[in-house]
């Protein structure tokens, strides 16, 4: 019988012993861990793991991880589209599958199992509907909304320096809510840019520098000035902040919520049609070449339509 030790994080005072004989519940967990230290969001590990329950549940309770087959696998995909009794979208059906894949291939690759049960399961491949982007004209009604709260007797200035940030860097809403002042180097030879970075050394292929458009500078130093900075750039909560968004959509008269994601593919795409090189936009939204695949075919059909 192979055992093998799969190595917790340094705070956990005892190792995870996984077997071939070991049932689902502390195999999961022991894969939680293995997930959070590979710098996975929580939310991914949330998801991953109750997949993993789901498929825990289907089976009868004595099973263990080494006596599972390609067919108790297709069984258990079969009964969630039909035999369940609950739709199962194509998206959550092909993160499962994901799900599965990954935990046996783990469980395979550190010697517990001699076979991968999973291997053969067709990954099913699920292109999520394009994304929602500002136009031209939508662009220019909200940053003249944001303007309006800029210039007002009892100015706000930070509609405009969030708003304008988003369009101009294409940063992510966690990466903008991890921004502190430390971030913003005005004084650099080549320019003023943004330094987007991570805590975890597994993401720091993230990091990168991303230029500063001069209006928005000067912003800066108005925002600067008005509020008090110390540890976060934008230090109200994450829904304080998407309600500033949403006073723009309204106050712009547009139809579309404003939100940190519609920000940052507009910003994809305005680089897209103003002719950047297409791995300088992928560098700047920070994205593997794996995922700009399906990014890249996005702005092209976004390109297109618009």
């Amino acid at each position: 019988m192979v055992t093998a030790t799969i190595p917790p994080r340094a705070n956990l005072q005892t190792s995870a012993h996984i077997t071939p004989d070991s049932h689902f519940p502390p195999t999961i967990e022991a894969w939680a861990i293995y997930l959070d230290d590979q710098a996975l969001s929580p939310h991914t590990i949330k998801a991953f793991t109750a997949d993993l329950r789901l498929f825990a549940s289907y089976l009868w309770p004595d099973r263990t991880i080494g006596s599972i087959s390609i067919t108790d696998l297709n069984n258990f995909l079969s009964w969630m589209q039909s035999g369940r009794g609950i739709p199962c979208s194509p998206k959550t059906t092909s993160r499962r599958i994901t799900s599965l894949k990954s935990f046996f291939r783990w469980l395979y690759k550190n010697g517990v199992l001699s076979v991968d049960p999973a291997e053969k399961i067709p990954q099913k491949t699920v292109i999520s509907p394009l994304p929602v982007v500002l136009t031209e004209d939508e662009t220019g009604a909200v940053l003249e909304a944001a303007r309006q709260y800029r210039m007002a007797e009892k100015k706000d200035t930070r509609y405009y320096t969030l708003v304008s940030l988003l369009l101009s860097t294409g940063v992510k809403k966690g990466e903008c809510l991890a921004l502190s002042p430390n971030h913003i180097e005005l004084d650099a030879p080549s320019g003023p840019f943004l330094y987007v970075r991570y805590a975890s050394p597994q993401q720091r292929y993230k990091e990168r520098k991303i230029a500063l458009p001069e209006d928005w500078i000067e912003a800066y130093y108005e925002y600067s000035a008005q509020h008090q900075l110390d540890e976060r750039l934008f230090p109200w909560s994450p829904r304080r902040l998407e309600y500033l968004l949403e006073d723009l959509s309204r106050d712009a008269a547009i139809e579309k919520h404003l939100s940190f994601d519609m920000c940052r593919w507009t910003c994809a795409l305005n680089d897209w049609r103003a002719g950047v090189e297409h791995d300088r936009i992928r560098q700047k939204l920070g994205i593997s070449k794996v995922q700009w695949r399906e990014v890249s075919m996005k702005l092209r059909q976004l390109s297109q339509g618009y």
